[in-house]
C-alpha cells in the first residue's frame, strides 16, 4: 500500500494499473497540448508567408507534417510513460530532460512560423538556435530513457531523426529567406 492512498502497489515498485492508465492519459494529453499549440502557431502562416518561402529542395509536401507529428507525439508520450512507470532512480532526471525538450518543442513553432512576419530572417535564425537546442535535449532524453526502458529510448529515436531533419529545413529557410 502506498502511504495514504489505500491502493495496493505491486511488489516490483511499479504503479497500479489504474495509475498507469491515468499516467498514460496525462502524457498523451501533454503531447496533444503541445501539438495543439503548434497547430495554432502554424495555422495562419503555413498558407501565409511560408507558402511563398524559399524551401529546401528536400522539404516534403505540407500534408506530410501532420501525420508525421501525430505519430511522433504519440511515440514520445508512450516513451515518457514507460519511463515514468518504472519508478527507477533515473526517472526524475529522465522526465526532467523530457520536459525540457517538450518546452523547446512548443517554443520552436511560434518562433519559426509566427515571428517571421514581424522580424523576417532573424526570426528564422532564432528558431534555428531553438531547434538545435531541441535536438540536443532530445538526444539527452534518449540517453536518459534508454537505461530505464530500452523501448522508451528507441521510441524517441524517430523523433530525434525528425528534429535533425527539421533543423536542416530551418537552416535552409534561414539562409534563403
Amino acid at each position: 500500500m502506498t502511504a495514504g492512498s489505500g491502493t495496493q502497489e505491486p511488489a516490483t515498485g511499479r504503479r497500479t494499473p489504474g495509475a498507469q492508465l491515468l499516467g498514460l492519459l496525462v502524457f498523451l494529453a501533454a503531447s496533444a497540448l503541445v501539438a495543439g499549440l503548434g497547430g495554432l502557431a502554424t495555422a495562419n502562416n503555413v498558407n501565409g508567408w511560408y507558402a511563398t518561402a524559399d524551401k529546401a529542395p528536400w522539404s516534403p509536401p505540407n500534408w506530410v507534417f501532420g501525420p508525421v507529428w501525430t505519430i511522433l507525439y504519440i511515440a514520445m508520450a508512450v516513451a515518457a510513460w514507460l519511463v515514468w512507470r518504472r519508478r527507477s532512480d533515473g526517472t526524475r532526471p529522465a522526465l526532467t530532460a523530457y520536459a525540457v525538450q517538450l518546452a523547446l518543442n512548443v517554443l520552436w513553432t511560434p518562433l519559426f512560423f509566427g515571428l517571421y512576419p514581424a522580424l523576417g530572417t532573424p526570426a528564422l535564425w532564432i528558431a534555428f538556435g531553438i531547434i538545435v537546442a531541441l535536438a540536443v535535449a532530445v538526444a539527452v532524453t534518449v540517453l536518459y530513457f534508454g537505461p530505464i526502458s530500452r523501448t522508451a529510448g528507441l521510441l524517441m529515436l524517430p523523433y530525434l531523426t525528425w528534429i535533425v531533419f527539421a533543423s536542416s529545413l530551418n537552416l535552409w529557410a534561414a539562409l534563403n529567406n
